[in-house]
């Protein structure tokens, strides 16, 4: 696809298990398209978080290639990839990983912290993403204070901080109750549309998956649709 923000050709990855290997990835293919969301099932073990590893560039594939855009990000080095990823790529995790000593605001701007200096603009731009996630009156609370559903959306806001192209949720509702993981997923396919970002969704949920436009599953190394 010619507007395509992330893209896998013929991706591999094996593991040493004991005495054999393990093929976790076997020629995987797979792309999103600006503002398309996308969702990736699987059992356990099937190789999901390695996938998304490597999508983020924080594992390299055994063979194939990745590009952000058109940028072929299997051929750069660690510190171009770890320059890049910070405005190409949000991430969202299971367990939020929020920084426990920093308020909620100052969790969101720590992803622009990252990428560069924090002036005006940025502090304009976090507090958006508070008020759009719904959580305008808890911006000076600690992650300690906040419930769980308030910690992801959290995560959500400060994944968005960069405007990446493309954001990276692994199990984003595994730790939340069904009705707040709802809630979640509902407002990640609602952000990424109003900010025009591709999203990989990876999830155990059948009705999570549903949602997205497009529904796939990883067997046996292979990508398929869900």
């Amino acid at each position: 696809m010619s507007d395509s923000v992330l893209r896998a050709s013929g991706l591999r990855k094996t593991y040493p298990s004991g005495d054999r290997t393990l093929e976790v990835l076997q020629g995987v293919d797979f792309t999103v398209s600006a503002g398309e969301t996308v969702s990736v099932r699987g059992e356990s073990g099937s190789g999901k978080s390695t996938l998304l590893n490597i999508f983020a560039g924080l594992d390299r594939p055994d063979a194939g290639e990745l590009f952000w855009g058109g940028e072929a990000a299997h051929k750069l080095n660690l510190g171009e990839l770890t320059a890049r990823r910070g405005r190409f790529l949000g991430m969202v995790f299971q367990s939020y990983y929020l920084i426990p000593e920093l308020d909620a605001f100052a969790n969101i701007l720590m992803a622009a912290r990252v990428v560069g200096g924090v002036g005006p603009a940025e502090r304009t731009r976090a507090l958006a993403l508070l008020k759009r996630v719904g959580l305008a009156e808890r911006g000076l609370h600690l992650p300690s204070q906040l419930s769980g559903g308030e910690r992801q959306r959290v995560a959500v806001a400060r994944a968005l901080m960069n405007k990446p192209s493309v954001i990276l949720a692994d199990e984003p509702t595994g730790n939340l109750d069904e009705r707040t993981g709802d809630e979640v997923i509902r407002l990640l396919l609602d952000v990424c549309a109003e900010e025009h970002a591709g999203l990989v969704l990876v999830t155990h949920n059948p009705a999570h998956a549903k949602k997205t436009n497009r529904q796939l599953a990883l067997k046996n190394g292979q990508m398929g649709h869900g």
